[in-house]
């Protein structure tokens, strides 16, 4: 795992791809390269920052320059002795072991057509000497992250968008409707970006830029295409050995020549990703949280560190607790700046702060269970769309009747909160909406007309513009059967949340910590066969993730495997009721978002209100608004970066 960047025919290139590379050094503490080169009547300039985690040694150094080609390379190949091997019968030599090496050869005899054939996690440039042309590449699943700009004929690129942020000298402008994206969403969807002039390189795809100015795109891998595949799969029978592939992905996942631990909340993802790797690294280590007392008590939060304990002890796993009781004043700002974007997920301080302890203890690689509730329809809102269709057929008056009784149940008192009303008024709140629209309204933080309430009224375009995106991308599919809503969501979840959310903060957090966490369920052939099972065996009767959980229930004991999901989260609304709400009060008056009149004074004082007073639980709103403030005031002042 490392931090690369690039200029390619960009005024004082060679300088900007110095800072650029300097910006990313924390991804990449180990070591760093540099590489120039004329590009027809300009030059390529190619910086590299290396967390050395296969081959130590200096023949896994980057960029990596070989017989013509340069290549900078951020990830992992997890099938890279088999294509190593394959090389070598048709009499490639090899210098040393690393991924990185076997990623060049296979680059030079196949060109694009290697790209289907990798498994793994990646970005990477590489520049053909011969041609003068550059080309990038984003792994199939926007694993890794990849920005880029384009000016003219030149183009500046790299992992992080605050590097691009550092070398345009301000110049960027924020993007309103990635901001509006942003506060639907609580994160920015991977198609847009918080500036008008970056763009993210979308997952499975590659771009190629030639001297004379030429550029050409091109998809090597769609996971719409694998989702119908996979039903075609399903009605032909073939029932996926679900045990098997999972296993398989987390023995390549642990390929590394420094230690690996996991991260292990004591929920099934983990949980079984953890007694995997023990069987093939016994002893491995793992990682898990606690928080503190008053907090996870004021929250109503299940005590996951002691089934945490419990798989550690069953598998001889060594476990080493952290207990969350951060300073939030101190570590929003950091981690809004290591984020990049405004992604109001709490979850991603959980990230950091894990592997701080992992890498202090000399871990660079983490395995993480992401992935697996998008692809195997494991969150809460997957169990609640389908319960809504059959709450729609309750009589209107008895609907009626019990939405007017939730809407006056507190969810949180001085002393406690309530997660079951504020579960219930969640369910009220799209229970009755059309499929897509449900589905988007269940994990989103308004619908349209709060979020029109709350922003400036000239960008009531822009948000039906982000509402038809949302649309647009669920109805990509081929899932047209009723039996196929849930890998419906599923596939809307694959290529919206998880990249957009999960993977995006995962990245960050941990690569801002100097760590590489690896995502074994978001695996190319895990997700095939994901999506050869089922809607009707993913969720059964009222148990969500019932295929995985099969599965689980050979490797680990059935009250682990069939108890009430866990939580990955934090206890926002202590944090927002005790250590932040002088914070939340300030912004909310007088905060640069409100100055600029982007956001609403009245609408954003109703909110702080009517959190306050545990009518409604708005503190993932609020939480965003801060991490948005704080993003918004580095991004226009210049700081960013």
């Amino acid at each position: 795992m490392c931090g690369i960047a690039g200029a390619y025919r960009w005024p004082d290139g060679k300088a900007v791809a110095d800072r650029l590379t300097d910006t990313l050094a924390h991804r990449g503490p180990d070591g760093a390269g540099r590489y120039s080169h004329p590009a027809g009547d300009g030059d390529v300039h190619l910086g590299h920052r290396r967390l050395a985690i296969v081959d130590l040694s200096g023949t896994g150094a980057q960029p990596m320059v070989s017989g013509g080609l340069a290549l900078t390379y951020n990830g992992e190949l997890y099938n890279a002795p088999e294509l190593r091997a394959e090389l070598e019968r048709a009499s490639v030599r090899f210098r040393g072991t690393s991924d990185t090496e076997v990623l060049l050869e296979a680059w030079r005899r196949w060109g694009t057509d290697c790209l289907p054939r990798l498994r793994g996690m990646f970005a990477f440039g590489v520049f053909d000497e011969r041609t003068g042309e550059l080309t990038l590449v984003r792994d199939q699943l926007g694993i890794k992250p990849l920005f880029l700009l384009r000016r003219g004929t030149g183009l500046v690129f790299a992992s992080e968008l605050k590097a691009l942020a550092a070398v345009t000298g301000g110049s960027l402008e924020v993007d309103p409707a990635a901001l509006v994206a942003s506060l639907l969403y609580y994160w920015v969807p991977d198609s847009r970006c918080a500036f008008r002039e970056v763009e993210k390189l979308p997952p499975g795809s590659w771009l190629r830029c030639a001297p004379d100015g030429r550029v050409e795109r091109g998809r090597y891998w769609h996971l719409r295409d694998v989702a119908t595949a996979g039903r075609e799969r399903a009605a032909g029978g073939e029932r996926p050995d679900l045990a098997a592939v999972v296993e398989e992905s987390t023995r390549r996942h642990l390929l590394s020549d420094v230690p690996v631990a996991t991260f292990l909340s004591g929920g099934l993802d983990s949980s079984l990703l953890t007694a995997l790797a023990a069987r093939h690294r016994p002893g491995i280590s793992a990682y898990t949280i606690g928080f503190r007392a008053e907090d996870a008590r004021f929250e109503a939060m299940p005590d996951d560190l002691r089934h945490a304990r419990r798989v550690a002890e069953r598998f001889g796993v060594d476990l080493h607790e952290i207990e969350i009781a951060p300073d939030v004043h101190d570590l929003l700002p950091r981690m809004t700046y290591h984020l990049d974007e405004p992604i109001g997920d709490p979850a991603a301080i959980n990230t950091y702060l894990i592997c701080r302890a992992a890498q202090e203890a000399g871990v660079k690689v983490m395995l993480s269970g992401m992935g697996a509730d998008e692809l195997f329809a494991g969150y809460r809102k997957h169990l609640a769309n389908l319960v809504a269709l059959r709450y729609q057929r309750v009589p209107r008056p008895l609907r009626r009747g019990t939405a007017a009784a939730v809407d006056r149940l507190p969810v949180a008192t001085a002393r406690r909160g309530y997660r079951s009303v504020r579960f219930a008024k969640r369910f009220l709140s799209f229970a009755e909406l059309p499929e897509e629209t449900a589905f988007r309204r269940s994990y989103t933080m308004y619908d349209r007309d709060e979020l029109l309430a709350l922003i400036d009224p000239d960008l009531a375009g822009t948000v039906d513009d982000v509402l038809t995106e949302h649309a647009d991308v669920y109805a990509d599919n081929a899932l047209d059967s009723p039996a196929d809503f849930v890998n419906r969501m599923c596939l809307a979840d694959a290529r919206m949340f998880l990249p957009g959310l999960n993977l995006a903060y995962t990245d960050r957090s941990s690569m801002a910590a100097s760590t590489e966490v690896r995502v074994p369920y978001v695996d190319v052939d895990v997700v095939e066969a994901a999506f050869a099972v089922p809607g009707d065996r993913k969720i059964v009767g009222r148990q969500g993730k019932a295929a995985l959980k099969e599965a689980a229930a050979t490797v680990l004991p059935r009250d682990v495997v069939y108890r009430p999901k866990g939580l990955f989260s934090a206890p926002l609304r202590a944090w927002m009721s005790r250590d932040l709400a002088p914070l939340v009060r300030e912004v909310a008056h007088d905060g640069v978002l409100v100055r600029s009149g982007f956001l609403r004074r009245d609408a954003l004082a109703r909110l702080v209100a009517e959190d306050a007073a545990g009518q409604r639980d708005f503190s993932k709103h609020l939480w965003h608004v801060l991490t948005l403030e704080y993003w918004y005031r580095g991004a226009t002042s210049g700081e960013f970066g």
